[in-house]
């Protein structure tokens, strides 16, 4: 991997970590559609250039319809969801439940595309839900004052994500992926628009407020989005994944450092679990493979003597 690439992959988790910081500012004083809505046009519109110089408007046209639908899925729904969440919990726990979502890929890519679920794979995910209960252990209380819903929300957004998912590469794989980005997102903001009219903070936010919601549009999704197709193009999907291991601890540094959030024990050991199931879930770390190597390698040694 060139320094660039490392660069590129430092920056991406530090901008989506620092998405939870913006949106837990902003949204008390918005609310979760008004943001959300603001968070999806901006994005758009920060992309659109980029499409038009890759000469993919006419995707957009021609696959519209989809990439509303898909808009919803992967953008509307998970964002609005993560907002309401963040209403009450903190922006360090919010992003470490987000690291489920390549849990929630595997499976839906076993029930609908029948992907292989190899053994190690299937403990990734095992231990990524131990990961998820040893995190959320003490905390689910539907309740007043309970984290029950607002744990749930964030986890149908992780669900929602792996849905977009696997839907883009069934209906959407002839689309190239900056055109998939900024017309699934200009979805979310057209589907997104009339609940944020209907919910406008009737008190105007602040201007601490409105400079998070503009800093999560233009930062942590346009230019998230343009640095997340550059490592797909220069390392592979499979290398850009491994940003998932450190938008957690971006969040979690950016919460302690500017909103005096507290990491407790409980976090930290969550969060361990969830990215070691991560890594065994997604194939960053395949012990399997490791052993056919070795097994393989034996008679070649023998062979040499």
């Amino acid at each position: 991997m060139r320094a660039r690439d490392v660069t590129d992959l430092l920056l991406l988790a530090a901008l989506w970590g620092g998405s939870f910081l913006f949106i837990r500012v902003a949204v008390p004083q918005f609310g979760p559609f008004p943001l959300m809505a603001l968070r999806t046009g901006i994005g758009a519109l920060c992309l659109l250039p980029f499409v038009l110089m890759a000469g993919s408007l006419g995707d957009l046209r021609r696959y519209g319809a989809r990439l509303f639908i898909i808009g919803i899925l992967n953008a509307a729904l998970p964002f609005v969801m993560f907002g309401y969440a963040m209403l009450t919990m903190s922006a360090g726990f919010t992003s470490i439940l987000n690291a489920t979502v390549p849990f929630w890929g595997a499976l839906v890519a076993f029930f609908w595309q029948g992907e292989r679920l190899g053994p190690w794979r299937i403990a990734g995910l095992a231990l990524g839900f131990c990961g998820v209960l040893v995190l959320v252990w003490g905390r689910v209380s539907f309740g007043a004052g309970g984290f029950g819903l607002p744990i749930a929300a964030v986890l149908l957004a992780t669900l929602s994500y792996a849905v977009a998912a696997s839907a883009t590469r069934v209906y959407l794989s002839q689309v190239g992926t900056l055109a998939n980005a900024a017309g699934s997102l200009l979805g979310a903001a057209l589907a997104l628009s009339p609940l944020a009219v209907m919910y406008w903070p009737q008190q105007s936010p602040d201007l601490l407020a409105w400079s998070c919601a503009l800093l999560v549009g233009v930062l942590s999704t346009g230019l998230a989005y343009v640095l997340y197709f550059r490592l797909i193009a220069n390392i592979g999907s499979t290398g850009a994944i491994t940003v998932t291991f450190l938008v957690p601890m971006f969040a979690v540094l950016w919460g302690g450092l500017f909103l005096d959030e507290s990491i407790t024990l409980n976090m930290i050991a969550g969060a361990a679990v969830i990215l070691a199931g991560t890594a065994l879930t997604t194939g960053l770390i395949d012990p399997g493979r490791r052993l056919i190597r070795t097994a393989a390698a034996k008679p070649a040694r023998r062979a040499v003597r």
